[in-house]
């Protein structure tokens, strides 16, 4: 396949056979509590559970399949689930990688990198500067591996929801959340890859902070600005151009969700499921919660996309145990 050419729905079985025992089966959790909140039937896809903590690790471990064994190594940049995804995956094949990321990105994100053999460089938080620290690293003969403006990673992503619909058939709706795109393109493709009779309708959810490809699509294309304020870190990236050429094609809707809708939908993923999830893994769950009435006695997969996140001291130190 020409690495340019936009990815198709019949890319994304060989995808999922590509990598296949490389990733996690990620499991299915559900919550009668959440169920009964919402009027609806839950399905969560817990890739927060995936190999580094997040879906990211589909993309990169597909992308650096594709390299041969004398590749001089990769870079990209990242606020961080990609970075450590890249690291990973680059490092079972013998090859470094350099991660440029903003100088305000999480720390726990930041060592994550460096935990799976990755070498932070830090730049401006801005999409220009993470593109210019990117370019340099190119110039010096390094395989660049985008987040998520790249085929070999869209098809990547689209395994998460290609798993879900293998272990929930029948789904009405699948909800993910949109940074740069990745994630939300490749489900659209795995839903009609997956499709039988009637294919589920495609949400993608982000945050008002962040807003540029809601903002995009109401426009017909990218729009110029994209000035990102939010909690969600890992949603402040600028939907790429391949990305959204897919959205529009495949994605039903695109919803926003306020910071504190962020903050009330992690709460209620500890609370009533139990699990700990990063604001940008929340968001798809903010947007069920702010948007009731579309999901009404619907069967709704929501990918919990990660779950890298710093832990207040006070979650660290437990009572009767030694901090």
């Amino acid at each position: 396949m020409d690495p340019l050419s936009l990815p198709t729905p019949a890319d994304i079985a060989p995808a999922y056979a590509r990598i296949e025992s490389v990733v996690t089966k990620t499991p299915i959790m559900r919550s009668d509590v959440l169920d009964k909140r919402l009027g609806a039937h839950i399905f969560f896809k817990c890739e927060h559970l995936q190999k580094t903590g997040s879906f990211k690790f589909r993309g990169a471990s597909h992308a650096v399949s594709y390299l041969d064994d004398t590749c001089p190594g990769v870079a990209t940049h990242s606020s961080g689930n990609h970075g450590a995804a890249l690291a990973l995956a680059a490092s079972t094949r013998g090859f470094g990688a350099e991660v440029v990321m903003p100088r305000n990105a999480i720390a726990a994100k930041i060592k994550a990198v460096g935990t799976y053999g990755g070498r932070v460089h830090f730049c401006e938080p801005t999409q220009q500067a993470r593109e210019a620290g990117l370019a340099q690293w190119i110039d010096q003969g390094l395989v660049a591996i985008p987040p998520y403006d790249h085929p070999h990673i869209i098809q990547g992503q689209a395994t998460a929801a290609w798993e879900l619909l293998a272990q929930v058939p029948e789904l009405d709706v699948l909800v993910a959340p949109i940074g740069g795109g990745g994630l939300i393109s490749g489900t659209a493709l795995a839903a009609l890859a997956r499709g039988q009779g009637t294919v589920p309708e495609v949400i993608g959810v982000e945050p008002q902070g962040a807003d540029d490809t809601y903002r995009s699509r109401a426009l017909g294309r990218r729009v110029d600005d994209h000035h990102p304020d939010t909690v969600a870190d890992g949603l402040r990236a600028f939907v790429g151009e391949m990305n959204f050429e897919l959205i529009q094609a495949h994605v039903n809707d695109v919803l926003c969700v306020t910071e504190d809708a962020i903050i009330e939908a992690m709460r209620h993923l500890m609370s009533d499921l139990k699990q700990l999830i990063e604001p940008s893994g929340a968001v798809p769950m903010a947007g069920l919660l702010a948007h009731k009435k579309k999901f009404e006695n619907k069967r709704v997969g929501v990918i919990l996309s990660g779950g890298n996140m710093n832990l207040p001291q006070s979650l660290i130190d437990v009572e009767g145990v030694a901090a």
